[in-house]
C-alpha cells in the first residue's frame, strides 16, 4: 500500500485569490452601511421634540390621584400630548389622564387623574408629538 502526501490544494485545486478579496470587501461594505444606519438612528433619536418626567404624585382619595409632570421641549414649539396613568396594588390601570401642555405655561403641569378604585401609584407614560410616535 502506497501513501501519498498530497496537500488538499494540490489534490482539489486552490480557490481563486479574488474570491477572498471580494468577500472581505463585501463584509467591509455591509459593516459600513450598518454603522452609518446606527449613527443616523442614534442622532435622530437623541433629541426628541418633547419629553417628560414625573416630579411628584399623591393619592388623594379612593377616586382621585394627582401628579406633577415636568415637560421638556426640544428645539422648537410643537403640539404635544402627554399621558399619565394611575395603577392599583395589583398593577391594574385604574385611571388615565391625557393633557396638552402649553409651552408658555411653564415646565411643570399638575394633572388630576380620576380613578375607578384606589390607586397606589402614578406612572408617567410620556409625551408624543408629530414625528415622535413613541412616548418619552
Amino acid at each position: 500500500m502506497t501513501v501519498h502526501s498530497h496537500s488538499l490544494p494540490e489534490r482539489y485545486g486552490a480557490p481563486p485569490r479574488w474570491r477572498r478579496f471580494v468577500l472581505i470587501g463585501l463584509v467591509v461594505v455591509v459593516v459600513g452601511v450598518l454603522a452609518a444606519v446606527w449613527t443616523w438612528i442614534t442622532i435622530a433619536q437623541s433629541d426628541p421634540p418633547v419629553s417628560s418626567e414625573l416630579i411628584s404624585s399623591e393619592i388623594v382619595d379612593d377616586h382621585t390621584a394627582t401628579a406633577v409632570i415636568r415637560v421638556q421641549w426640544g428645539d422648537g414649539p410643537v403640539d404635544a400630548q402627554c399621558t399619565v396613568r394611575a395603577l392599583a396594588h395589583d398593577k391594574a390601570v385604574v385611571g388615565q389622564a391625557t393633557f396638552v401642555p402649553d409651552q408658555d405655561a411653564g415646565p411643570d403641569y399638575p394633572v388630576e387623574i380620576a380613578t375607578e378604585r384606589r390607586a397606589t401609584a402614578v406612572e408617567n407614560i410620556g409625551c408624543t408629538a408629530e414625528g415622535q410616535p413613541r412616548p418619552r
